[in-house]
């Protein structure tokens, strides 16, 4: 979906395709017969913009025949699509029955995460819309915390060193220009959009920058403004923003909370928890931890890395943190200028939802990742965006 900024220039919203499990090409096709087109007709549209995820079969199989490549292109027109970001974050295995961990690996010390990202940049700018020349592709943050030390972030900063050295080289022989967006996460070196000041700066390419995803935001409890102007001040790109939402927890110490928050805690992704303490931050690394024990202190609210429905919050007595995406996404694109042009709604959670709350068809899905994007295309539009055909 295409908007109209005041300032005139355009900004992409889209949806991403990781709630959709698939590693090989032709996961991806079926993706796009089964799931993307059936959302875009529920909307109404002729052009909707997905934000693939491409694994490492799937874009390995890409980018070593053209033919596939080609094919690619012409399905994703001719459904109604275009792709104008990747999210490069999971390397493989997102759809598997436990990804928790894993899903850090390879990181930026590996010489597979390079590979694969040069590769996923080759492909992206072989699939933006001919009137388009900007692209964008999200990655993991550095790395999980542990083990990391100072050569380990030497490797990875010339890694990315390298990374950039390739993408301009790419637009000299495309015309297309593609930049990455490092992703803060909780339980990352690059947690917070502070934590990525430093290595960023370090590496001064606009080739590489912050992919601000407002559900990490909020649950590490950051003030959008301060953390938006942070990286202004630095002279860090906002190059894509996920738009998302964390579960949220006021008074955790109560039981009929503590047991509401439990439905959540279930075996497949992390749900990185976090509150606010006089001494800081505290956290666990996943939501049954936390529940389980006195290690995560309850007399403040707490919020679970859990990427809820945008249109349809949990019930009483949670919530989610759906005024942090809002506060954002004004201070994003509601100014006189747009500080990102590529917007991905990413609730990759669905099927992890609490049993009640998952859609069991494909139908159910697509209605529900349908009205997640009419709200966010509603909020676009009452900052004064356009909707364009």
């Amino acid at each position: 979906m295409r908007f109209r900024h005041p300032d005139g220039s355009t900004v992409h919203l889209a949806y991403c395709t990781n709630v959709h499990p698939a590693e090989t090409l032709e996961g991806v096709l079926a993706q796009l017969r089964d799931h993307c087109e059936p959302v875009r007709r529920r909307l109404g549209r002729d052009r909707l913009g997905i934000g693939l995820w491409l694994a490492r079969d799937a874009a390995h199989s890409l980018i070593t025949d053209p033919a596939s490549l080609r094919a690619l292109r012409a399905e994703i027109d001719s459904r109604g699509l275009e792709v104008v970001t990747l999210n490069g974050f999971p390397y493989e295995g997102f759809g598997a029955e436990e990804v928790k961990y894993r899903v850090y690996q390879p990181d930026w010390t590996r010489p597979e995460r390079l590979s694969h990202t040069t590769d996923l940049a080759r492909l992206l700018a072989a699939l933006l819309p001919d009137d388009i020349t900007d692209g964008s592709v999200s990655t993991l943050p550095i790395a999980w915390r542990t083990p990391f030390d100072s050569r380990a972030a030497d490797t990875a900063r010339a890694a990315l060193t390298t990374l950039a050295r390739r993408l301009d080289a790419l637009e000299e022989l495309t015309g297309k220009s593609v930049r990455i967006g490092l992703e803060p996460e909780p339980g990352c070196t690059v947690e917070t959009t502070a934590d990525a000041i430093a290595p960023l700066t370090a590496l001064s390419s606009p080739r590489i920058g912050v992919c601000v995803d407002t559900c990490h935001l909020a649950t590490s409890f950051e003030d959008p403004h301060t953390a938006l102007d942070a990286l202004a001040s630095a002279g860090i790109p906002v190059v894509k923003a996920q738009l998302s939402a964390a579960l949220h927890a006021e008074h955790p110490h109560l039981p009929e909370v503590r047991a509401a928050l439990a439905e959540f805690a279930e075996p497949r992704f992390l749900h990185q928890t976090r509150t606010r303490t006089a001494a800081g931050l505290r956290g666990t690394d996943d939501l049954p931890e936390a529940l389980a024990g006195r290690s995560l202190p309850d007399g403040a609210p707490w919020r679970a890395h859990f990427h809820v429905p945008l249109h349809a919050p949990p019930a009483p007595p949670l919530t989610s943190t759906l005024s942090v995406l809002q506060d954002t996404l004004g201070l994003l694109v509601g100014g006189p200028h747009p500080r990102t042009h590529h917007l991905e709604v990413e609730t990759y959670t669905w099927q992890a939802l609490p049993a009640d709350r998952r859609p069991r068809t494909r139908a159910r899905l697509a209605d529900g990742i349908a009205a997640e994007l009419t709200l966010a295309r509603d909020l676009l539009t009452d900052l004064g965006l356009k909707e364009l055909p």
